[in-house]
């Protein structure tokens, strides 16, 4: 017995020496500090991230993430904090520490499988790319900050870090051009003018020298001849060349070089790529023929509703000649001027606020404006938020293009809003950034099929909130449904079905009422872009199940303001963690 009795001590003593051992050799004493040296380390890897958040330590600098050394970097950030993990048994931690113990895996997981794609032989695209990111900082009214002399310096040496991405960019698309890896002819063509307006002078006139032209108040007259000399030569010497290097490449060279193809399976790998991107996208294991599948039911399940708002308003005809009417309609497009149209989204703000109280309780305390698209970018950019700063800062922003204020329609207005500003993304993501209970990496993380998924879901409140009174401005909802629903069919349809552009613009004026300058934008976007388009509509489904199963499985307990709480407590997650987090919701108020 006594023999035993020993033993098992001495089992035990070793077991615990061991785990001692295993904790002792972990880099990091507890999760929490592990959660913090990510974050720190993240920034130090991302810092145009840490500028958007309002972290000045590296407004200095642009890392060159074309080249295999940054590529390097991130595989070794994301395989040493995914191995650091392990050293923590999960089932120990709280709900809140497993949750972040779960996201930076699944993030981890995502980006080592991104760094096996080769999109880095195509850094450049119509939609989005450094040169017009780096044109939005240099504005002056985008997140780089121009408001100490130290920031117009910090600006200057970014600048500085842009010129080896240039030429990093051209020597890798010249590799994409010897290997197949390039994007869509019709795509790259569009690049062309957006470099145009960056390519010549005079400086004075400049984009990169408008915050010149707006210094504080408090800088020295030395200071601001200093800085004033320094940007134009600046831009005469750096920036105008930078431009006019791309646009002569793109024009040269790789525009002859592109592919007539419109999918990324045009490319080596293409279908594997895709896979990925949907799983990125959709944060889930749906494959593309499944996604082209839903999206044709969720096509023919909205156009029966439209037809019924059809005959509502007793217009006689076939659906896509009621979406002629609505694309020329006149009395649609009432405005006459941009501050016209900014006030016109202020008041719906205003109409929906009694409503907004009785189904949220936890609201931003973050500012929040309209604002127009800048006009260098205003030609291919789309609606969009962008968040602002905990502490007033700088104050969440609705972006909205007005390429032409007297074709501006009211149909889409209260829809739009809601997605894009509230309770939309203005709501999901300022939430996110101020929530304090969350470590600091989960408060700028993001996935699309819950973010985007979230904003389509907040179009589908407008009634609950007082909207879409008259019968056009619910058309205006279902058709942003519907958009949402064709990109599912267009987006697997270019990318994995063999459509051609042509097809999927086609398709889209068939059955969507958006004028036809949008729709072309909008199939070259996904062309640009594989799979982002799906995650709007994935996971707006998902949102609206797990809403649908609380209401039947609590009864009389679901609380629409402790869903939208759940909903939006824990920041941006996979669609998978999400479900997981609302079934313990529902199991726990129901045990």
């Amino acid at each position: 017995m006594k023999t035993t009795i020993l033993s098992l001590f001495v089992v035990l003593l070793l077991s615990a020496s061991c785990s001692q051992e295993k904790t002792a050799t972990a880099e990091f004493p507890t999760i929490d500090s592990l959660f913090k040296s990510y974050y720190q380390d993240y920034l130090k890897l991302n810092p145009l991230q840490a500028t958007s958040i309002g972290d000045s330590r590296y407004n200095d600098q642009l890392p060159n993430t074309l080249t295999q050394a940054h590529r390097n970097k991130v595989r070794d950030f994301h395989t040493r904090y995914k191995a650091q993990l392990q050293f923590f048994d999960r089932n120990t931690l709280s709900e809140n520490d497993r949750m972040s113990y779960d996201i930076m895996t699944y993030h981890a997981d995502i980006a080592l499988e991104g760094l096996k794609q080769n999109d880095d032989l195509m850094p450049i695209n119509q939609l989005r790319s450094q040169p017009t990111s780096m044109a939005q900082l240099a504005s002056g009214t985008g997140n780089q900050p121009f408001k100490t002399v130290v920031d117009y310096e910090n600006w200057m040496k970014r600048v500085d870090a842009f010129l080896p991405w240039v030429d990093t960019a051209i020597v890798n698309m010249r590799k994409g051009m010897a290997t197949g890896y390039v994007i869509p002819k019709v795509n790259a063509e569009k690049v062309v003018p957006q470099l145009a307006t960056f390519d010549h002078g005079p400086a004075r006139d400049h984009l990169y020298y408008r915050p010149i032209k707006n210094f504080p108040a408090d800088f020295s007259p030395e200071d601001t001849a200093r800085l004033a000399a320094a940007y134009r030569d600046m831009i005469d010497n750096k920036v105008i060349p930078a431009y006019a290097k791309l646009k002569k490449f793109f024009e040269d060279e790789y525009i002859a070089a592109c592919r007539t193809t419109s999918g990324i399976d045009g490319t080596p790998g293409g279908k594997e790529y895709y896979a990925f991107a949907l799983r990125r996208s959709t944060s889930t294991n749906m494959t593309a023929d499944e996604i082209f599948k839903l999206g044709h039911s969720e096509v023919a399940r909205i156009s029966a509703q439209m037809d019924s708002i059809k005959n509502v308003v007793k217009f006689k005809g076939t659906l896509p000649e009621f979406f002629d009417h609505l694309r020329t309609n006149k009395k649609l497009m009432p405005f006459k001027s941009g501050p016209e149209v900014i006030a016109a989204y202020n008041a719906i703000h205003e109409r929906m606020k009694p409503n907004l109280a009785r189904m949220f309780d936890n609201v931003p305390k973050m500012g929040f404006e309209v604002r127009t698209i800048e006009a260098f970018r205003e030609a291919t950019a789309a609606a969009h938020y962008s968040v602002g700063i905990p502490g007033g800062a700088r104050n969440g922003i609705f972006y909205f293009p007005l390429r032409d204020v007297t074709k501006y329609s009211t149909l889409a207005m209260e829809d739009l809003f809601l997605h894009e500003a509230i309770p939309g993304h203005h709501y999901q993501i300022a939430l996110k950034v101020e929530n304090t209970n969350l470590p600091e990496f989960r408060r700028i993380s993001s996935d699309g099929a819950y973010t985007e998924g979230w904003g389509l879901y907040a179009e589908s409140l407008g009634k609950e909130l007082g909207l879409y009174q008259d019968p056009y401005s619910y058309m205006g909802m279902l058709s942003g449904e519907m958009h949402r629903a064709i990109r599912l069919v267009v987006d697997t349809g270019l990318h994995s079905q063999g459509w051609t552009r042509e097809q999927a613009i086609d398709y889209f004026k068939e059955h969507g009422p958006q004028p036809e300058s949008t729709i072309i934008s909008e199939v070259e976007r996904y062309m640009a872009n594989p799979a982002q388009a799906t995650s709007y509509k994935i996971g707006q489904l998902k949102i609206l199940e797990l809403r649908a199963r609380a209401e039947k499985e609590l009864g009389a307990k679901f609380d629409i303001k402790e869903f939208h709480n759940q909903m939006l407590d824990s920041g941006s997650l996979p669609l998978t963690l999400l479900e997981e987090k609302i079934n313990r919701w529902i199991q726990k108020l129901n045990s």
